[in-house]
């Protein structure tokens, strides 16, 4: 499973159809949230929901908080 992290790049993925599932921390920015929680519904991206923008970037293997991420497919 490979990761995009950030809000920029989380958007593009899911715009280019890319995105698996997309992962949003509680305590982002609201008009970031709002913003990729529509993006992912007209795309039916689903979304999970971390509660931490710390605990999102631990789980995306980074040491800072991350206010999104995308999972997209391996390139193989």
């Amino acid at each position: 499973m490979r990761f995009v992290i950030g809000s920029k790049q989380t958007t593009k993925m899911v715009e280019k159809r890319l995105a698996t599932t997309v992962y949003v921390a509680q305590d982002a920015d609201p008009r970031l949230k709002n913003n990729i929680v529509q993006l992912c519904e007209k795309a039916g991206v689903p979304i999970t929901w971390s509660d931490t923008m710390k605990s999102l970037g631990e789980t995306c293997g980074i040491e800072v908080g991350a206010a999104m991420a995308a999972v997209i497919p391996e390139i193989e």
